[in-house]
This record gives structure tokens, sequence and C-alpha cells, in this order.
């Protein structure tokens, strides 16, 4: 089944978030999920906004030239949209971000206006549970210059499954750069990017989902690593691919490094204190 819903305006993060978290969603039906396609036209950027978005990821915003990653924060509320739908029977809240690719065909700039589309496909199931992909993608007139695949898991217990650690990768890790996580991180991520998972904000909260403290973000783990390769990706087109490993609980000391690869690429890591648990992993391939 496929419903395709065109809207007039960026949906509000207010009625989102009360349908979310008022809305009753019995658990997944074992069915595999619908394609849901959302889109919407003459979507503009606020300066201020970005600028608060900047600060928590630390991009150095001129002013002009958005982020690599804000663009998700926009997609986002697409895709929380998209779990309202009735065809969605368990609920967004909980849910693991497994995988993040974006693609960015040339830099976005705070006066442009985008088209903004998203979709729901590739649900399948698996060992840990169901995963799928939200498409995402985003047009300036009629010229494609950023695009994203996120994969996520609505996660289904079953008995004797273990769970092996993930490994890190082999990146020489002498000299990582060292970065320190508040606590109030996820409060500070979630009021930039309109992202209010709850395992991201208090302990109360995320223990309800089995978590003694708060996690952070993916995606702001993923924006943080870029912004600390900032100078070297520039403007150049790029592919950055991530895979979020361990969970990252804050307050938290963490270590990042990247090396060069071939083929016009680059591979980085986020990891613990002291170097040993992954996070994250992931790579940049420079497009041309």
């Amino acid at each position: 089944m496929q419903y395709q819903v065109e809207l007039q305006a960026m949906p509000s993060l207010f009625s989102l978030y009360r349908k979310i978290f008022f809305g009753r969603k019995p658990g997944w039906d074992g069915q595999l999920l619908p394609v849901i396609q959302v889109s919407c036209d003459k979507v503009s950027v606020s300066r201020a906004a970005v600028s608060q978005y900047a600060d928590v990821c630390n991009f150095n915003f001129d002013g002009k030239q958005l982020p690599l990653t804000y663009m998700h924060v926009l997609v986002f509320r697409l895709q929380a949209l998209i779990f309202t739908h009735p065809g969605i029977t368990f609920p967004l809240l909980g849910m693991i971000h497994l995988r993040n690719r974006i693609t960015s065909y040339r830099p976005l700039h705070i006066d442009e206006v985008f088209r903004i589309e998203c979709a729901l496909a590739d649900s399948e199931e698996t060992d840990a549970g169901l995963t799928f992909n939200l498409v995402s993608k985003i047009w300036s007139d009629d010229e494609l210059v950023w695009e994203s695949v996120s994969t996520y898991l609505y996660r289904i217990d079953r008995p004797g499954k273990r769970n092996r650690l993930p490994k890190v990768e082999a990146i020489d890790w002498e000299s990582p750069e060292q970065w320190q996580l508040g606590e109030d991180l996820g409060r500070r991520y979630a009021k930039a990017s309109g992202d209010y998972n709850l395992i991201h904000l208090h302990p109360l909260l995320s223990k309800r989902f089995g978590f003694d403290r708060v996690l952070v973000h993916g995606m702001w783990s993923k924006a943080r690593c870029i912004a600390a390769m900032s100078d070297e990706i520039a403007n150049r087109p790029c592919e950055v691919d991530v895979t979020f490993k361990l969970p990252l609980f804050m307050p938290a000391d963490v270590t990042f490094a990247a090396i060069d690869a071939a083929d016009n690429s680059k591979r980085f890591e986020l990891r613990d204190g002291r170097g040993r648990r992954p996070h994250l992993t992931g790579s940049i391939r420079f497009l041309g």
C-alpha cells in the first residue's frame, strides 16, 4: 500500500509532539510497512535557528552557508509526521537510529527556498526487529542539492539473542581530539534540532526505555564529527556515511580521529575517552 501527502507548510513541532506523545500506538502488527511519501514546497530557513544549531554542533557558521547536516533538522519534521500516520502501528519514541548517509551536491545557502521530500520505504524483518529506511531529498528550483537515507530499527526482544560488542576500526589513535560532553547536551541539541526523543532529555525519562542515563543524539555525533573536518570538506560535494555503534551516555569524555583513505575518501571514528569502544564509525567520499 502507498500513501502520498503534499503539505502546504511545514508541520509545527507542537502539533507533531502532541500526536507523538498522546497518540496511542499498540505496537508493531507484524506486517511490513506501507510506503508513505510526504513533501513540502517553498521551505525557507531561519538564520537564528541555523546559528543555534551551529553553536551546539561546533560549526563555524558565517551567516550564509548552511552546515552540511543542518537540512536533517527540516527533514526530521517530515519523518516525524510519517510516524503519526495510522498505517504505522508503533511509536516513534524509542526507535534506534542505526545508520545515516548524507549526500551534499553543493553548498546550501541561507537565502535559498527548498522543496523537501521524504519517503518511508524498504522495511524488512530481521533478527533484531523491524528495520526500514527514511529517504529524503531536497531540491532548490529543479536541482537536487541534498539527500539522505536514515536506517532505523524497531527493536523486538527475542529469547536467546546475544549482542556482540562492535570492534574499533584500524585508525591511528595516538593523538585523537578529545571532547567533553555535558549532561545538558541532549536538551541543547533537542532545542536546536526539534528532536525531543525522551531518551536524550533526562534520566527519569530515559529509564522508561531501559537506560539509566541520557543518550547523545546520533545526529549530533555525526554533525560534531563533520564540524571537526569542515576545513577539509570545505565546499566539496561529498557523501558522508556513518554507522551508530555503542550508545553514548552523557556526561562523557570522547575521542575523535580521522585518516585519509583510498579513492579520494576519509575514514573517521568517535570512541570513548580511552579510545577502546566505538560510538560512531564513518567515511567521507568526495564526489569528483
